[in-house]
């Protein structure tokens, strides 16, 4: 056996194919080895390679984490030269900052193969499936909570009815009354430039009023309300859902689809209707406004407004409103109580109401004025 002093932190020695290490010394003090030192002193002795290396500390030993940081850098030195290490005779707290270190591996492994683009598709497919069974097998417990509440055996209380009115009626008329009213101008303006040119300035009128009644009013009320009151809905079952509200409802013998979905469906589908009237009555008077600015008197835009629109042009309006309002609910309500408990999974659900309310009253709006030219209305 043959010994080396290199510093006076360390000693080794080596026996054949087996290489010791004796730490000794205040490394907390010194600190002057590197790792590359280490490294060299146990593995550039003469003789062959060495197989196997054993670590070791005498009594006197102060350590801090930079030897366990060099430690660390000669053992990955040893796994990859293919050197067994034994590392027993270390201090018990230093072995077990080794073994944490070690555990994590420096190369991940070769990274997995993206899926192909039918496996993608494949998935797709079946996320799709499941958001259609999950919606349908939601509506079909809504529809017998519904008629749970027409034969009078319904949970739902009348109180909550009148809050959830009084939260998605009166507080939205400010941001409908803004919306509705910049609607109603920019139909002015963008008519205006074609009519113009013809001298039809009055007919500016019929452009507003018809598509404020029968797209523009339903559709921008239903968008706001899916941000405001859709969001509202799913936030506040998402945080029932992580307090665990959700679950004592139902362990009292509640159904949360009566006791908590059933109000606000109801409250939303009683007041969008009106909404989309003091939505229409507003645009019209942006419209009157631009229109003022090019000779048409605000008398002479109410009566050729209201030679346009007949009684079936704000039925369309109403029916589309009625149908938005319970997509939006739907939508809301479904994402709060399938939302997880945690604060993210809240967050992620009111995100999801909001687009899925989106999709849904876009996908409708689309349905009705393709029925509406069908049945020529």
């Amino acid at each position: 056996m043959t010994d080396r002093e290199s510093l006076h932190l360390f000693t080794v020695s080596r026996d054949g194919n087996c290489v010791r290490l004796r730490l000794a010394g205040d490394w907390i003090e010194a600190g002057t080895v590197s790792s590359v030192e280490l490294i060299r002193a146990c593995t550039d002795g003469a003789g062959p390679e060495p197989s196997q290396l054993f670590l070791e500390a005498s009594a006197d030993l102060r350590w801090n984490s930079l030897l366990a940081s060099h430690l660390f850098q000669l053992v990955r030195h040893c796994e990859n030269c293919a050197i067994a290490v034994d590392d027993s005779g270390l201090p018990s707290s230093l072995r077990k900052l080794l073994n944490l270190a070690l555990a994590v591996r420096l190369d991940p492994g070769p990274r997995p193969r993206s899926p192909g683009i039918f496996a993608q598709l494949g998935r797709y497919g079946g996320l799709v499936r499941e958001e259609a069974v999950s919606l349908l097998r939601f509506v079909g417990e809504l529809v017998l909570a519904l008629l749970n509440l027409v034969r009078g055996r319904s949970q739902t209380r009348l109180r909550d009815l009148f809050y959830f009115i009084e939260q998605c009626g009166p507080r939205a008329l400010g941001i409908v009354a803004l919306i509705s009213v910049l609607v109603g101008m920019i139909l002015a303006y963008l008519g205006a430039v074609q009519l113009r040119q013809l001298g039809a300035e009055v007919f500016v009128a019929n452009l507003v009023a018809l598509g404020m009644v029968r797209e523009m009013g339903p559709l921008m009320t239903a968008v706001i309300m899916a941000g405001r009151t859709g969001a509202a809905y799913a936030a506040q079952l998402g945080t029932m859902q992580a307090n665990e509200e959700i679950d004592a409802v139902t362990t009292l013998g509640l159904s949360p689809m009566e006791y908590l979905v059933v109000p606000r469906l109801l409250a939303l589908v009683l007041v969008m209707p009106l909404l989309v009237v003091f939505a229409n009555v507003v645009g019209l008077v942006g419209g009157a406004v631009v229109a003022s600015g090019m000779d048409v008197n605000f008398m002479q835009f109410l009566t050729q407004a209201r030679e346009s629109v007949g009684l079936g042009d704000i039925v369309t309006g109403l029916v589309k409103s009625v149908v938005f309002a319970a997509l939006i609910a739907v939508a809301g309500c479904q994402a709060g109580l399938l939302s997880g408990r945690t604060s993210a999974a809240v967050g992620n659900a009111t995100t999801r109401a909001v687009v899925y309310a989106i999709v849904y009253l876009v996908v409708a709006d689309a349905a009705f004025n393709i029925l509406y030219s069908v049945m020529g209305v």
